[in-house]
């Protein structure tokens, strides 16, 4: 497989490479594959979280009586703050 990259990514490999952390391209943008791999998945369980408590809340909701926005708002007000 080949691959072509921007000369922004070409500068970024031969920066880690000069740094010296990294002794070949092939490292470079093998680190970056699997760092990516690694958000992906952290990715797709963050997804599949919020998906859960969006479940949750529509649950709930479904559970509790429905409420006047207008009077609850009316009430909040009315409270005399001590």
């Amino acid at each position: 497989m080949s691959i072509n990259l921007t000369s922004d990514q070409e500068q970024f490999i031969q920066s880690k490479l000069k740094s010296g952390k990294y002794q070949t391209s092939e490292e470079v943008v093998s680190k970056a594959l699997r760092l990516l791999e690694v958000w992906e998945q952290a990715e797709a369980e963050w997804i599949e979280d919020v998906g859960t408590k969006i479940d949750a809340a529509i649950s709930a909701s479904e559970e509790t009586p429905p409420f006047d926005g207008e009077t609850f708002i009316n009430e909040i007000l009315e409270r005399k703050w001590i």
